[in-house]
C-alpha cells in the first residue's frame, strides 16, 4: 500500500515537470492573448476525523471578480475521508458550482457538478512541511445559450497535482509561517482540443494558527487559465484568504493508541 501511494505521488510530480516542459512546444499558431483581471477568493475548509480511519471533508468557496465587485463563482464540496496513516489520506466526494455569467446582459448562473477522488500525503523535509495531493475530477458543466441552460453539458475529466510547502520563519510557533504552493490542472474529454492545460495556481502567503483546530492562510495567488481556443488566457491576480478547521473527534483512548 505505501509503495503504491509513493508511486502515485511520484508520478504526479513527474507529470507536472513533464507537462510544463512541453507546453511551449504545443503552442498555438495564433498570437497569445492574455486577459489580466483582479480577484478575491474566500473559503472555509474543514476536515473532521471521527475514528482512527474515517471522517469527512466539507468546504465552501466564494470567488469575486474585479477584486470583490462582481461574482465569479460559488462552490460547495463534501467527501468521505479515509486515513491510511496519520499522514496519508484517501477521499471521494461530490461538488456543486454556480458559475457567474460572462456575457453582457446575462443573469443566470451556469451550474457544474463534480465527482472526485484524491490522495493526499503530508511529510517533513527538515523543518519544512510538505503537502502533496493528486485529485481526479469528473465534471459536468451546463452549456448556456441566450442566458438559459441549453440542456447539454460539457463533460471533462480533470487531473490536479498540488505541491505545498509550509516554512517556519520564527522559532515561536505562535507567529505565522511562510507558505509557497503550486497546483497544475490538466483536462481531457471529447470537447477538449486546444486546452489540455487547464490552469495553474501559484500561491505565496502566510499560514497562521488561531487555536489547535483552526488556522488560515492569506496571500497572493496567480491563476493562469487557458481558454478553449488555446491562444487566449485569463491571468487572475487573486487576493486569497482560506480558513481551515480540523477537529479530531476520536475518543482520547483511540487517539493516544496511535
Amino acid at each position: 500500500m505505501f509503495y503504491l501511494i509513493k508511486k502515485i505521488l511520484f508520478k504526479g510530480s513527474l507529470l507536472t515537470i513533464l507537462f510544463l516542459g512541453i507546453q511551449p512546444i504545443i503552442a498555438q499558431t495564433k498570437s497569445k492573448e492574455v486577459n489580466i483581471q483582479s480577484q478575491a477568493w474566500f473559503s472555509f475548509n474543514s476536515t473532521t476525523r471521527l475514528t482512527t480511519h474515517w471522517g469527512f471533508i466539507a468546504d465552501a468557496h466564494m470567488r469575486r471578480n474585479n477584486f470583490v465587485e462582481d461574482p465569479s463563482f460559488y462552490f460547495l464540496r463534501a467527501a468521505v475521508n479515509y486515513w491510511v496513516t496519520d499522514n496519508v489520506t484517501l477521499a471521494a466526494g461530490y461538488g456543486k458550482m454556480w458559475l457567474a455569467p460572462i456575457s453582457t446582459g446575462w443573469k443566470n448562473f451556469a451550474k457544474e457538478d463534480r465527482i472526485y477522488i484524491q490522495i493526499q500525503s503530508i511529510s517533513k523535509m527538515g523543518k519544512i512541511s510538505l503537502l502533496q495531493r493528486i485529485r481526479n475530477e469528473n465534471r459536468w458543466q451546463q452549456k448556456m445559450v441566450n442566458d438559459s441552460f441549453s440542456g447539454n453539458y460539457k463533460i471533462t475529466d480533470r487531473i490536479r497535482y498540488l505541491l505545498s510547502a509550509t516554512i517556519p520563519v520564527f522559532k515561536n510557533k505562535k507567529y505565522p509561517s511562510l507558505v509557497v504552493s503550486d497546483e497544475l490542472a490538466i483536462q481531457f474529454g471529447k470537447e477538449v482540443v486546444y486546452n489540455t492545460f487547464e490552469q495553474n495556481r501559484l500561491f505565496l502567503g502566510i499560514r497562521q494558527g488561531i487555536n489547535k483546530n483552526l488556522s488560515y492562510d492569506l496571500g497572493y495567488m496567480q491563476v493562469m487559465q487557458q481558454k478553449s481556443t488555446g491562444y487566449q488566457y485569463d491571468k487572475n491576480n487573486t487576493f486569497r484568504v482560506f480558513f481551515y478547521f480540523m477537529p479530531n473527534l476520536r475518543k482520547k483512548t483511540m487517539a493516544h493508541s496511535q
